[in-house]
């Protein structure tokens, strides 16, 4: 099956208001091989990620997980955190949020609760992950992002969150360490997180 697509999609749906969008997209059946989230006053549809972004996405678990805040809780399974401030639905492929957010019957997680949210970077998906997530993370006030750029092979960690943007980041190529800051205060080893050889990068 080809469900490969070089941008994201719209539903078509026009703006409305995020509380709106929120119950749209709780109610929306969304295609086998795609994710949904609220970007730009828009249900933004992409496609999943290669297969062997699911080992990244386990080795970033593995590797923070002995560092995390008390009570928090870090998962690479599918996840919608709203940010009703910036009107603003996302679903990270790493979050690291407080056991609390995940005590609901709703489709929908409080992104007040992240301590840290990761995103892997595709071509579908690039910009959106360098910009619009970069500013709205930033301004709901997520302590720590981790953009892990698949395509130029580097990992980014952005801290210090305000409403002009974080203020502080650091960039090393895979395979290097990479601090994380508070509250996490750790070392993230990126060595495995290369594309396999034989492999296109996507």
């Amino acid at each position: 099956m080809s469900l490969m697509l070089e941008r994201p999609t719209t539903d078509g749906t026009a703006p409305r208001e995020f509380e709106a969008l929120c119950a749209a997209l709780d109610e929306l059946n969304v295609p086998d091989g795609y994710k949904a989230e609220v970007i730009r006053g828009n249900i933004v549809m992409s496609p999943w990620s290669r297969a062997y972004y699911l080992t990244v996405m386990d080795l970033v678990c593995d590797r923070l997980r002995p560092h995390l805040p008390d009570g928090h809780r870090i998962s690479s399974s599918p996840a919608l955190y709203t940010f009703p401030d910036v009107e603003r639905a996302y679903g990270p492929d790493i979050h690291v949020a407080h056991e609390r957010t995940r005590r609901s019957t709703s489709h929908l997680l409080d992104g007040e609760g992240l301590s840290l949210v990761g995103e892997l970077t595709s071509t579908s998906t690039r910009d959106t992950d360098w910009t619009d997530k970069a500013e709205h993370y930033s301004k709901a006030g997520v302590p720590v992002y981790l953009l892990l750029d698949m395509q130029e092979e580097s990992a980014t960690v952005l801290w210090s969150p305000s409403a002009k943007g974080y203020a502080a980041h650091f960039t090393v190529p895979f395979g290097d360490k990479l601090h994380i800051p508070a509250p996490f205060d750790c070392i993230l080893d990126t060595t495995g997180f290369e594309a396999p050889a034989d492999r296109e990068i996507d």
